[in-house]
């Protein structure tokens, strides 16, 4: 893993998983939210990238889906570190013929425990996920920004 990613997992641990999330909407401004995430290999690609879990039906997915692009901002006191770079959906209403859906409910899991999630039953987990369509989001690590 590079030094950078290395920041950016101890900035997320240091902060339960919390980050900002922005992408652009169509007419240029910027869409932002805090989200939990961490740091994982993209199931596909294998690239160690940041990623989240998005609840189906967000705005956010609808930003990613039509530009592809995303920056997360880890923080600490003063210091920070950016991830920009390229997005990649996969979820019940975003399939990628390179994964197999029935291992969706372990995928959620691994990224919810990437972004320092626990849960004392992982049954309810997967009911609450599968029925609110959720979606896992990885950031490929394209540019890393910070001040460290």
């Amino acid at each position: 893993m590079s030094p950078d990613l290395d920041l950016v997992r101890r900035l997320s641990q240091a902060e339960h998983g919390l980050a900002t999330i922005a992408t652009t909407r169509p007419d240029g401004t910027v869409h932002a939210s805090i989200v939990n995430a961490g740091v994982i290999d993209d199931p596909v690609t294998g690239k160690p990238c940041v990623g989240f879990v998005a609840r189906g039906g967000v705005r956010k997915l609808d930003l990613f889906r039509r530009n592809g692009q995303a920056t997360i901002v880890f923080r600490r006191g003063w210091e920070w570190v950016a991830v920009d770079g390229p997005t990649h959906l996969i979820g019940p209403d975003d399939p990628d013929p390179a994964f197999d859906p029935a291992g969706l409910p372990e995928l959620l899991r691994d990224v919810f425990k990437a972004a320092t999630g626990t849960h004392d039953d992982w049954a309810e987990y997967d009911r609450v996920m599968a029925t609110e369509r959720r979606v896992a989001v990885f950031i490929e690590a394209a540019r890393i920004t910070g001040n460290s």
